[in-house]
């Protein structure tokens, strides 16, 4: 087996999670744990590749990432560089990288400004630590 992702189950209680339709709900389930997925809630996946693995059209995974990033502000989506970043990543996902791979895959992230929006969601502070890092490098602070 590989690679592997625990939900935290307090996702069920969340108030926009209840509002979703089961399709918006597979639809975030998927984002939350699909083979693209990386250790930080920030990965690069094609509107094709979502559509393919959802059994939907490309027409109806980009309305499901516009509804998502507009309408429930859960994640943003880079069409350039195709990367998105999972807002409550840090509430939903059980962490299971250690800090070298993490380190290691902050550092691919082409679009810094999707670490802060999801190092927000993270109350760990060491984790969140880790991410700001990366905002500050950005920035050009020590």
């Amino acid at each position: 087996m590989g690679n592997g992702r625990g939900i935290n189950v307090e996702i069920w209680d969340h108030p926009i999670f209840k509002k979703m339709s089961v399709e918006e709900r597979t639809f975030y389930l998927y984002m939350l744990t699909n083979s693209q997925t990386t250790s930080i809630g920030i990965y690069r996946i094609s509107k094709i590749l979502a559509a393919l693995e959802l059994g939907v059209s490309i027409e109806r995974a980009q309305a499901l990432l516009d509804r998502f990033s507009l309408e429930y502000e859960l994640i943003r989506y880079n069409r350039e560089t195709r990367e998105v970043a999972i807002k409550d990543w840090g509430k939903f996902v059980l962490l299971n990288g250690g800090k070298r791979v993490m380190v290691s895959q902050l550092s691919e992230v082409e679009d810094r400004s999707l670490i802060p929006y999801v190092s927000a969601s993270i109350a760990n502070p060491k984790i969140r630590s880790l991410y700001n890092s990366f905002c500050k490098e950005e920035q050009g602070i020590s």
